[in-house]
């Protein structure tokens, strides 16, 4: 066993077993052609539970709402064809060993980088994408109602089809996120407000509608963040009492783990009030909620993800920090993401010691699906 032996515990919830603390974190790879996931992307993931991935959350996948994507290739998670596509991808990552969940989507007012158009009305809150942004019509309460339907829809066919959990994405500027966000929830009905409590009841009514269609024992993980993909610097939460106002009623509606995204795992949340090493995101929301959480960040790389939108590489960083952090239990489990694009066996490497063969991520591994 490594120096990383922390990373390498079990974890159990509910009906999930995992054989150690490390997530492949959801990753847009818009390899899906008219929204099917094909062999490619079966192979692919295989290829991680192979190379001892604890737990896989998939690409975001979009529910069965006419504007629910932005870009084309981007898979469905609704309809004959694409669930049967899915089906294929957990029965792959099983026969591997794995475990695994569909992220659950929607991008809201979020714009295509590509040009793409969808066929249909753009969701919102307040028809806009950022502050001064505008893109679309506010939501109807019919429009809202369907959506959450729809959400409730996926997550009993994700659990139909043999996934061991799910993941509901809210964070980064996407559909959720969206009524969270002062920016851009203008709303004042009851679906908007001057807290982010308030702003909270359509993910509450999201999760509960989850929750009911899956039953008590299926874990539900729930992606948030504070920046947005419109604002960096965004935060939702200014202090710990507001954090707990905000998660404490998405837990109570349904969820059992809190995926925190952050920029860099390493930093604090709140350094204002336990320093320089402090607890970062995913160490709050466990302090103030009690639930299980993932940090996630640049984990083993040296620049964040952003730089990748641009071309940039990032070069391997060690996990010294990392493991410190697990050590001490400030969070359950930890996700990787680029990393694991650009080599499938790094869980397995870091486990046997084998660091020195880990390898720099390189951005032209976004242009195939290996």
């Amino acid at each position: 066993m490594s120096n990383a032996a922390s990373l390498f515990r079990p974890f159990q919830l509910k009906s999930l077993t995992l054989k150690n603390r490390i997530v492949m974190a959801p990753m847009t790879r818009q390899f899906a052609p008219e929204g099917i996931p094909g062999d490619a992307n079966a192979a692919y993931y295989r290829k991680r539970a192979e190379g001892e991935v604890g737990l896989i959350l998939s690409e975001g996948t979009v529910i069965d709402r006419p504007a629910a994507r932005n870009e084309g290739n981007i898979p469905f998670f609704h309809g004959t064809d694409a669930l049967r596509g899915w089906q294929k991808v957990i029965e792959e990552v099983h026969a591997a060993g794995g475990k695994m969940g569909p992220q659950i989507w929607h991008v809201g007012a979020a714009r295509s980088h590509s040009g793409w158009v969808a066929p249909g009305p753009v969701d919102s809150p307040s028809g806009l994408n950022g502050p001064n942004d505008p893109n679309g019509t506010p939501m109807r309460d019919e429009d809202i109602a369907d959506t959450i339907a729809a959400y409730a829809r996926a997550a009993s066919d994700a659990k139909r089809l043999g996934f061991d959990v799910l993941e509901i994405h809210a964070a980064h500027g996407y559909l959720i996120d969206q009524f969270f966000w002062q920016q851009t929830n203008l709303r004042t009905d009851n679906y908007g407000g001057a807290t982010l409590k308030e702003r909270s009841r359509f993910a509450a009514e999201v999760i509960a509608a989850i929750r009911t269609a899956v039953g008590p024992d299926y874990p539900v993980l729930l992606r948030i963040s504070q920046w947005k993909q419109q604002d960096f610097a965004a935060r939702l939460a200014e202090t710990p009492d507001e954090m707990a106002e905000w998660l404490l009623p998405l837990k109570e509606a349904g969820v059992d783990i809190f995926h925190c995204s952050q920029r860099r795992f390493w930093e604090p949340e709140f350094p204002e009030i336990d320093g320089e090493n402090g607890l970062n995101f995913a160490g709050w929301a466990k302090k103030l909620t009690g639930a299980a959480t993932i940090s996630v960040g640049s984990v083993g790389l040296s620049s964040d993800f952003i730089g990748a939108f641009g071309g940039e590489g990032s070069s391997v960083a060690g996990i010294d920090k990392l493991v410190e952090r697990m050590d001490r239990d400030e969070f359950d489990l930890i996700a990787v993401g680029r990393a694991l694009i650009s080599d499938p066996r790094w869980v397995a490497k870091i486990q046997t010691g084998n660091q020195s063969e880990l390898k720099n991520f390189d951005p032209s591994a976004l242009a195939e699906l290996v």
